[in-house]
């Protein structure tokens, strides 16, 4: 027994002994006074004591002659005392009955070996029981002689007392012995006990009227007694099997789940009330498992070396179904004490293992084909050599992801292809290559996040659903988080075996769902492939699949020649001050049928075209025309302009610029131009010329969406540029993403460590400009400070200015004057006109 356990039987242990102890205290002072009431009027004669005598036999006998109920490992007696006593009370004083109670219940209970407990409560109870229908008759002033229906009233009152006080001493002490609740106990065959409490008292109205009528008919009376005792026992006997039968229905038919942990917890419980047992024990073989508990439920479930606790009668019962062709195990019942189970209760007993048999049977079947069912389903959506998802199962993710519509953050896929794989499979042979893939397999599994999910489609081709990216350009970092996993060489039956890997990156579109989400991942990854590259994020002006982009090639010859290109500026602003630093060019098509058109649908067109250097004269003419504008307007403000990755491999590129410049007048510091991170790396010797040509020239240069792909670092070990700019999806997602705040200050580090100025695109609160400033980051450019504008309107804005300080369009972060004390990484910071600063736009995600 457990420590718990233990204490919880001491306990009501003490409180049975408390409880019982009480009423035979309260019954000893009840008997003292009837002592002294004796002694004072003792029987005056024979008849006296004849009738004294009678009534101590007759309560003697109404304590043996009883039905007796089993709860658990005690058995219950329902006796006819009370009635007895009621008699008694009628026909002789309250001592008398009182006294003649007491020597009764104690000759009864040494004919019947009870306990010493069971023979203090039951003497002490019903002379408790005696003592009150004695004080109600004196109280009622009780009269033998009086008119029958008042005598019936009274003597009705008298038993009702002693009914009452009965049931009030022996509930609490049963309810403590058996462990059930007193309000249970008291409900528990209640209209049983008030029937008998009926007829009990009409045998002692019987009595009443037959020893007014003539005394010596009193003989009939105990037949009569009997008679009705009989009847009432079978009665309750009768009642008892019909609970228990409609019981042990409901019990089979809750059996009925296919869920065996559901079927055993069931059967446990309802078996210990079925069977009113201490505790239910249920062992099955083969798979060494025991169960037990009692009606509240469960107590332990595991190996079947556990011992029990209940120590007492076990009687076990085999589970091996009305054939006897199976044995599953065996059903004990475990009582406290000792009990023999009825014929009805063995029949029962013997009816419920069967059932359970065939329960158990039904659930382990069940399990084993949900078992089957769930490798079934596992095998068609996971591969089967490395364990990863499938690509029927990233298909079926995909779209479930893509479909939500309030799903957290963005989801992006990255496709990941293993070069010169063949390779393998053709020197060391297929197994070698099975092994390579599932090493692979394992390490993009380590690298990726908890909600990614990891699949192969086939092949030495892997992909990668990321889910609940804070921004876009996330995607690149985890993309080389993945395939920074596959840098260490693999080991292959002793051998070291370098592997390579492209991948592709694509953000989750608007529309298309998971089948165009793979395609331009595949897309992307092909475009690394060509590209030499490691990394490529799937950008529309390189996927030649867009037949809506490749229509509008054929009005490329028209738009350059009637001018249909324009030209807007956004503002670059000083963080601190709100003082415009220089402005961003953003071309624009304005089409006469499908109006403004951005770079995004039309520039690749343009550079297959042939027109590109058309198209970059005009863009880059405009823009010079509006920083002169400026200029001579006392605003001398540099200009920015993307510049295509194709003009930069064309050796004129650098001789054209300088021309334009010197045709409008324009130092060639007032320029700059911004460099994208999609420059082919196997062609920076060509583009480190006219690169170095421009910078020598004096024009500055800029990289562009910094930190959203792969070449970022490798792009500036070779390219000189002056700033850098932080894509806007960072700035957009920095105060909820670590990750985005992480890689800002990497940016503004690097560009301090390298003298570079940093530019933050996508501004467009105050606490977002705020934050980047304490950063160390000098200048951003924003829906914050302005939308793109034409030229003139950005001319009216700065000469209008903001809080009449014109050159401005945004109130300084502190007053003038005021003294500051900078973060660290504020440290050597420049302004935009000696080089710092630059900004996005952040109306669109590419510009030209």
């Amino acid at each position: 027994m457990s420590h718990t356990e233990e204490r919880r039987a001491t306990e009501t242990a003490r409180r049975l002994t408390t409880l019982v102890g009480l009423i035979v205290v309260l019954a000893f002072a009840a008997s003292v006074a009837a002592f002294l009431l004796f002694v004072s009027h003792p029987p005056s004669s024979i008849r006296d004591g004849a009738t004294l005598t009678a009534l101590t036999f007759m309560i003697a006998v109404s304590v043996i002659v009883k039905t007796t109920v089993r709860i658990r490992s005690t058995t219950l007696a329902i006796a006819w005392v009370e009635t007895a006593i009621v008699i008694g009370v009628a026909i002789a004083p309250a001592s008398w009955v009182v006294l003649s109670t007491g020597v009764g219940v104690a000759a009864a209970s040494a004919v019947l070996r009870l306990t010493a407990i069971k023979t203090a409560f039951g003497i002490g109870k019903n002379v408790l029981v005696a003592g009150s229908a004695g004080a109600t008759a004196a109280l009622l002033g009780w009269q033998a002689t009086a008119s029958v229906g008042s005598a019936l009233a009274e003597l009705a009152a008298i038993y009702a007392v002693a009914a009452l006080l009965d049931d009030l001493l022996a509930i609490p002490v049963i309810a403590l012995a058996s462990g059930t609740r007193i309000y249970r106990q008291f409900r528990s065959n209640l209209d049983l006990r008030l029937a008998g409490f009926a007829v009990r008292f009409v045998v002692a109205a019987s009595t009443l009227l037959i020893l007014r009528a003539d005394p010596r008919l009193l003989l009939a009376v105990p037949p009569l007694v009997l008679s009705l005792h009989l009847a009432y026992s079978t009665r309750i006997r009768t009642r008892t099997e019909q609970q228990a039968w409609q019981r042990l229905a409901r019990t089979t038919d809750a059996l009925n789940v296919v869920d065996l942990d559901e079927v055993l917890t069931t059967a446990v419980t309802q078996a210990a009330e079925l069977f009113s047992a201490d505790e239910v024990e249920i062992e099955l073989r083969g798979t060494e498992r025991m169960i037990r508990g009692t009606a509240a439920g469960p107590g332990y479930d595991g190996p079947a070396a556990e011992p029990s606790e209940v120590t007492g009668t076990v009687i076990p019962v085999a589970l091996e179904g009305h054939d006897r062709s199976i044995d599953l195990g065996v059903l004990r019942l475990r009582f406290t004490g000792p009990v023999a189970l009825s014929e009805r209760e063995q029949y029962t007993l013997r009816t419920f293992a069967s059932a359970l048999c065939t329960a158990v049977r039904n659930a382990q079947a069940y399990a084993e084909l949900a078992r089957i069912a769930e490798e079934h389903a596992y095998a068609a959506r996971h591969d089967a050599l490395t364990g990863l998802a499938n690509r029927r199962h990233l298909l079926d993710e995909g779209s479930e992801q893509l479909g939500r519509r309030h799903a957290d953050g963005v989801t992006a896929l990255v496709l990941i292809d293993l070069n010169h794989f063949k390779e393998v499979n053709d020197t060391l042979g297929h197994a070698a290559g099975d092994q390579v893939l599932i090493q692979v397999a394992d390490r993009l599994r380590g690298a990726a996040r908890p909600d990614d999910l990891v699949a192969r489609l086939g092949g030495d081709e892997f992909a990668v659903l990321l889910r609940g990216l804070p921004a876009p350009a996330i995607a690149a970092h985890r993309a080389e988080a993945l395939l920074g996993a596959l840098h260490e060489p693999l080991d292959v039956d002793g051998m070291r075996i370098s592997v390579e890997a492209s991948g592709g990156i694509a953000i989750a579109p608007a529309s298309g769902g998971m089948a165009e989400l793979l395609r331009r991942a595949d897309v992307a990854m092909y475009q690394a492939k060509r590209a030499g590259q490691r990394i490529s994020t799937y950008a529309p002006t390189r996927d030649t699949a867009d037949l809506g982009r490749l229509t509008l090639g054929g009005d490329l010859p028209r738009a350059v020649a009637d001018h249909e290109f324009t030209v807007n500026f956004q503002p670059i602003v000083d963080l601190g001050t709100g003082q415009v630093t220089g402005a961003e060019a953003l071309a624009r098509w304005h089409h006469p049928t499908h109006g403004m058109i951005d770079p995004l649908r039309f520039l690749e067109a343009v550079e297959r075209s042939g027109l590109l250097p058309a198209f970059a004269e005009a863009i880059l003419d405009q823009a010079l025309i509006a920083a002169g504008s400026w200029r001579a307007a006392g605003h001398d403000l540099p200009v920015s302009v993307n510049v295509s990755p194709r003009s930069l491999l064309d050796a004129r590129f650098p001789g054209a610029v300088l021309a334009r410049l010197r045709a409008h007048d324009l130092p060639p510091d007032r320029l700059v131009l911004e460099l994208t991170e999609t420059l082919t790396l196997s062609q920076l010797d060509v583009v480190d010329r006219v690169l170095s040509r421009l910078r020598d020239s004096g024009v500055r240069l800029a990289l562009d969406d910094f930190g959203t792909g792969y070449s970022s670092l490798s792009l500036l070990s070779r390219i000189p540029v002056h700033e850098l700019k932080v894509d806007r999806s960072f700035v957009t997602s920095m105060e909820s993403s670590a990750e985005a705040a992480a890689v800002i200050r990497s940016t503004v580090d690097l560009g301090r460590s390298l003298d570079l100025a940093v530019v933050a695109e996508g501004v467009e609160s105050e606490p977002q400009r705020r934050a980047l400033w304490e950063l160390g980051c000098a200048s951003g450019q924003g829906h914050l400070f302005a939308r793109p504008l034409p030229a003139g309107a950005l001319l009216a804005a700065l000469q209008r200015g903001a809080g009449g300080r014109p050159g401005t369009l945004a109130a300084p972060l502190h007053d003038a004057g005021a003294v500051i004390r900078l973060p660290g990484r504020r440290q050597g910071g420049r302004s935009r006109a000696t080089g710092n600063g630059g900004g996005p736009a952040v109306e669109e995600p590419r510009r030209h």
